[in-house]
């Protein structure tokens, strides 16, 4: 069975370009009838917090993307214990005791060498009297696992095709710290094995720790996962980073953003499928690694508001009903959603249909608008009404266009674009129609007396 994981460090909020990757697991787990787990990387008790966990769970609520299974790397440290001891005894991993300041005079006489900035493996040559003395002066040691060099790590990647590292050109990586805190390398691959994780997406900026999980893996002596390493995603003029405060959850949610419009938009980012609404089932139906590109993809979140305001109209009644204002009907969604940029400016629809509003008209409309008034208060009450109306006054005053509607337009919404006004007229209603209309040309006459007594040359 397919199983995939997102493994997220509870250090900060989750960014657009780490969502990305919870929702290709999501998808890829999904298609094959899989299992996606939830995994909390909080190893760094220091920078971790149980808010940013929660927060984590919050957002993938939020975003639709359900978890089968949720474990937290904390409660797990047994586990990790047991694969380093395992992985000492047969020589794979050692202790060292460089303090940092060592390391680093270390790498500078390399570089003024010309040497590649490698541990040079110093601390395998220490014997147990050694490490007995370490023990005595109180010095803990920090441990390594230990590459194997002799040649290239290579795998076929779901995405990258053909990827290789060089152990060579690495350092052994530290695992454990000597305050006993773990890195990131081995919890991860303990958990994979230990979980029975089948495929691991992540970014491209992992390319080169997976070389090395991959030699750990085979120390473990467990069958490595399939591996997949997506592009990385760039804002409009730097890298995505949740330290750098760059798109979110929170950030969507605020401006109106429906977790639908991110999941098309994120699912279709870097690839060759348009981005347009879908729902979860033809997402997950056309899901497919071969259709990410190579290049860095450029996050722009206007494109994202442009696919949201496309869902929005896309959108049931019933799936919007709980936000809407009280009282605001089927027809009247089925009439403003098409002119809306996010669900919440329905509100605005609906103060323009139940008032009360400030009527606007031009001076040159003062007998136009009357004639509207009169024509209106006589016509059947139907949804047909608008288009009965407007062809009435044209045919009585020759109007058409923009000359005929937008005095209309204006004095029954106070606003120059918007839904249909066939739409929208059966909505505001007979008595309060004709009110605007006798509103609208009051205003229409005090400004055109008001335009006969203001001089030509103030005017």
């Amino acid at each position: 069975m397919t199983v995939t994981r997102f493994a997220p460090s509870p250090t900060g909020s989750l960014h657009a370009g780490n969502i990305r990757t919870a929702l290709v697991n999501w998808l890829f787990a999904r298609q094959q009838q899989g299992e996606f787990i939830l995994r909390i990387d909080d190893t760094d008790q220091a920078r971790s917090s149980d808010a940013n966990a929660f927060g984590i769970d919050a957002d993938l609520t939020w975003l639709g993307l359900d978890y089968d299974a949720r474990y937290s790397q904390s409660r797990r440290f047994a586990l990790y214990d047991a694969a380093l001891a395992r992985l000492a005894a047969a020589g794979r991993a050692y202790r060292a005791y460089e303090t940092p300041e060592q390391l680093d005079l270390k790498r500078r006489v390399q570089a003024g060498q010309g040497l590649p900035p490698v541990y040079d493996r110093a601390a395998l040559a220490l014997t147990e009297a050694d490490h007995a003395g370490f023990a005595a002066r109180g010095v803990s040691p920090h441990w390594r696992f230990r590459l194997d060099t002799a040649a290239p790590v290579a795998w076929h990647d779901l995405v990258r095709g053909a990827a290789h590292v060089d152990p060579a050109s690495l350092s052994d990586p530290v695992v454990r710290r000597a305050d006993g805190t773990w890195l990131y390398m081995l919890p991860s691959v303990v958990d994979d094995i230990d979980m029975g994780v089948t495929t691991v997406v992540r970014g491209e900026d992992h390319v080169t720790n997976s070389g090395v999980q991959l030699q750990m893996f085979a120390a473990l002596g467990a069958a490595p996962p399939a591996l997949a390493h997506l592009p990385l995603l760039a804002g409009t003029d730097a890298a995505l980073s949740k330290r750098t405060g760059s798109e979110g959850v929170a950030a969507w949610r605020d401006a109106g953003i429906e977790p639908a419009a991110v999941r098309a938009f994120l699912a279709r980012l870097g690839t060759g499928q348009p981005i347009e609404p879908a729902d979860d089932a033809a997402l997950i139906a056309g899901f497919d690694f071969a259709a990410f590109g190579r290049a860095t993809v450029r996050f722009d979140p206007a494109e994202l508001a442009a696919l949201n305001a496309k869902t929005v109209h896309g959108l049931t009644f019933a799936a919007v009903a709980d936000r809407l204002p009280a009282g605001m009907t089927a027809a009247a969604w089925e009439a403003v959603r098409g002119n809306l940029s996010t669900v919440a400016e329905a509100a605005e629809w609906w103060q323009v249909v139940t008032g009360p509003l400030a009527a606007t008209a031009d001076a040159a409309d003062v007998a136009f608008l009357a004639d509207a008034r009169d024509r209106l208060a006589v016509l059947s009450w139907t949804l047909g009404v608008w288009t009965e109306w407007t062809a009435a006054l044209k045919a009585a005053t020759g109007r058409k266009g923009r000359a005929l509607f937008m005095p209309l337009r204006r004095a029954l919404t106070a606003r120059d674009h918007g839904p249909e006004m066939a739409a929208l007229l059966p909505l505001i209603g007979r008595d309060a129609a004709l009110a605007r209309l006798d509103a609208a040309r009051l205003a229409a006459a005090d400004r055109a007396l008001y335009i006969d007594a203001v001089p030509p040359e103030v005017r």
